[in-house]
């Protein structure tokens, strides 16, 4: 870490700017300070009546997310009407006027600064599951996955096996949760891929091994079938897209009508049904609990708080 960003860090602690409205001020007045002389003057910041930082707004703040490769919307007044604004404004100015005082710095490797801390923001906010009564169960996961495949393709990085994001492997273990008694199977890492391993699958349960993916394989086929050589029952739970590519795959393998292969809306939905004894009205509550039995999970087995989902009842 250099000396910038060690510095920023600890004006950023101090303050706490870690939410939208402090991170969509810091940013802006970073940007509207670039061509100005030290020392800053905080007076000449502020809108005619004293009661606004100038230069706020949801468009400016869009503008140079965008510059940034940031294409979320952080906040869409651009914190012009966030509580403290005006006092973070006048910290930060003093902030930049002591540092001029002792070293030269760079405004530009600042706002760059900034724009890595709205990406970790992002980075760390949970997914949304809306539970919308007037559309199936598996059309509101639908939605949930899809704010995991695009936070993935943002990010660049492999949030879990298989190139998905690991709320859908762990979102499956709390619907079984729903179905068998408490510390009955084994759960292994969602964040860890299970090909490269010597374990069994992503489930062990009884003498069942499911294995969860989006991009069954090769590998996963060599699983299911040491599976089936140590006595064991592996199961494919896969997108509706994939279960085809896996059942041929399993065929193509010698295993057809060895391994079952399973549609991961569809066995979600039926559970979530299930449990509420085909009653539509209990549906939400349901999924209220199965959420609130994820979320306790992430907190305890997993590294990635961005892997929590909040859920909307509509």
């Amino acid at each position: 870490m250099d000396n910038s960003e060690a510095r920023l860090k600890v004006f950023q602690a101090e303050n706490n700017i870690y939410t939208k409205g402090p991170l969509s001020l810091v940013i802006q007045v970073t940007r509207l300070v670039r061509n100005k002389t030290f020392p800053l003057n905080p007076n000449d910041l502020q809108t005619s009546g004293k009661g606004q930082v100038i230069g706020l707004g949801g468009g400016n703040l869009k503008k140079i997310l965008k510059e940034h490769g940031i294409t979320q919307q952080l906040s869409a007044e651009g914190g012009r009407t966030s509580r403290g604004s005006m006092g973070l404004m006048i910290k930060y100015v003093e902030f930049l006027n002591v540092w001029n005082t002792e070293e030269s710095f760079d405004l530009i490797v600042v706002e760059d600064f900034w724009a890595e801390q709205v990406r970790e923001y992002f980075r760390n906010q949970p997914f949304v599951l809306t539970a919308d009564t007037s559309k199936t169960i598996g059309a509101n996961l639908n939605e949930l996955f899809e704010q995991a495949k695009k936070r993935q393709k943002q990010n660049c990085i492999k949030i879990c096996s298989h190139l998905y994001p690991s709320c859908k492997i762990l979102f499956i273990y709390f619907t079984i949760c729903m179905i068998m008694p408490h510390n009955s199977f084994e759960i292994h890492g969602a964040s860890v891929a299970d090909a490269p391993t010597d374990r069994n699958g992503d489930f062990v349960i009884n003498n069942m091994i499911i294995h969860c993916t989006t991009m069954p394989g090769a590998l996963l086929i060599e699983k299911c079938k040491a599976n089936l050589r140590n006595g064991t029952y592996p199961v494919i739970i896969t997108i509706y897209d994939r279960v085809h590519t896996a059942l041929n795959l399993a065929e193509d393998a010698g295993l057809a009508g060895r391994v079952e292969v399973w549609d991961i809306q569809q066995f979600l939905s039926a559970n979530v049904y299930e449990h509420s004894l085909f009653d539509e009205t209990k549906r939400n509550a349901t999924l209220s609990d199965i959420i609130s039995r994820y979320n306790d999970i992430v907190l305890r087995t997993e590294t990635d708080p961005s892997l929590r989902i909040e859920f909307e009842a509509k």
